[in-house]
């Protein structure tokens, strides 16, 4: 298993625990190695949006759509992350942006 595979599982092992500020200094340490590690950023939304951290949720989610443009689940992330952050607009235009995707046949 790879370095960045090992810190990444050990990352979500302290948010399984209950270790949700542990989980983000872990997550945020992982991406200072791996900054283009997708499963870092899109873990770290989750985990800085359940601590409040809406703006940086945000970002890291943000960040998934932009390594990963054509995977629509990014964008239902993003959409959700900012649901559940309060910024309904920006989250009905992450999801328009995954119906486009999927309507025009990209996943």
């Amino acid at each position: 298993m790879a370095a960045v595979d090992e810190a990444y599982d050990a990352a979500i092992r302290l948010k399984d625990t209950g270790d949700l500020d542990g989980a983000a200094k872990s997550l945020e340490a992982n991406l200072v190695e791996y900054p283009e590690h997708v499963l870092t950023h899109s873990a770290l939304a989750v985990v800085l949006q359940k601590l409040g951290r809406y703006d940086e949720a945000i970002a890291h989610a943000t960040k998934v759509t932009e390594l990963e443009p054509h995977d629509s689940f990014s964008y239902t992330q993003l959409s959700v992350i900012c649901q559940r952050c309060g910024r309904i607009p920006e989250a009905e235009d992450a999801l328009a942006r995954m119906r486009l995707m999927q309507s025009s046949g990209m996943h």
